[in-house]
């Protein structure tokens, strides 16, 4: 008889290219995968629960119901990471942005991450655990079009820190920031255009754009007990390109 695993790992986002990824390589490693998504089938997970991360923000009876069912999804198993992977990106210009724009950015990139921290906060401290904050390149770097989004990355590592201080020594709080990484949906963006698309790898200093793997993979180090001096971090996991210059000349 195969033996339970006791330790278990929440992401959120899971049905994303980034968190099928991200499940695959924490099952691969031995964690049962708890998944959560506004919808999906689950696949890749031990567990999928639904959960609509705006609704969680606005309405307190239904994250409770949404933490319950997730608690029961965990069972006896200790919760060893929660990784905040869950995201929404509006691109618009500032005079386009509406109130609405924000507000559904906020929610999800931000404050949903924090609450969910906070409602899972005794699992984590009761299995010494950590948290992992996908944010974003953008947090330190962007471009036109980009100013919701690239506020609330720089919002998440800025919780990310002031977390880690706030929940220390008892649950370490890290952030990853990737750069862009090749999923169906950025493919699909440069549909017919080859040379774009190698010329947004190339401006990268490692010469390509990034696998969701490698962006797991470092997340998977940084909750494991090899990263047990590491928290507060944002590692950007971007090729290089956010340290490099782009002049006209």
């Amino acid at each position: 008889m195969k033996k339970q695993n006791k330790d278990a790992v929440i992401v959120t986002g899971s049905e994303g290219a980034l968190g099928q990824a991200l499940c695959a390589v924490f099952r691969e490693a031995g964690s049962y995968v708890v998944g959560t998504d506004k919808q999906g089938n689950g696949t890749g997970v031990d567990h999928f629960v639904e959960g609509d991360l705006e609704r969680l923000c606005r309405e307190a009876e239904y994250r409770n119901s949404v933490v319950k069912t997730l608690n029961a999804a965990l069972g006896d198993r200790k919760l060893k990471c929660l990784v905040n992977n869950a995201g929404v990106q509006i691109v618009k210009p500032s005079l386009e942005l509406t109130a609405g724009d924000w507000n559904q950015t906020w929610h999800v990139n931000v404050l949903a991450p924090f609450l969910l921290a906070q409602s899972l906060l005794h699992a984590l401290q009761n299995a010494g655990g950590s948290i992992v904050n996908i944010a974003s390149v953008h947090a330190k770097a962007t471009k036109p079009g980009f100013v919701a989004y690239a506020t609330s990355k720089a919002a998440l590592v800025g919780l990310t820190a002031a977390m880690a201080v706030d929940l220390g020594p008892g649950i370490r709080v890290n952030a990853i920031c990737p750069a862009a990484v090749s999923t169906p949906m950025l493919e699909a963006g440069f549909g017919g255009r080859a040379e774009d698309f190698k010329r947004l790898g190339d401006m990268h200093p490692a010469g390509r754009i990034g696998k969701v793997e490698e962006v797991a993979r470092a997340a998977l180090y940084l909750a494991s007990s090899e990263a047990a001096f590491i928290t507060g971090a944002a590692w950007y996991v971007d090729g290089g390109i956010s340290v490099r210059l782009h002049d006209p000349t």
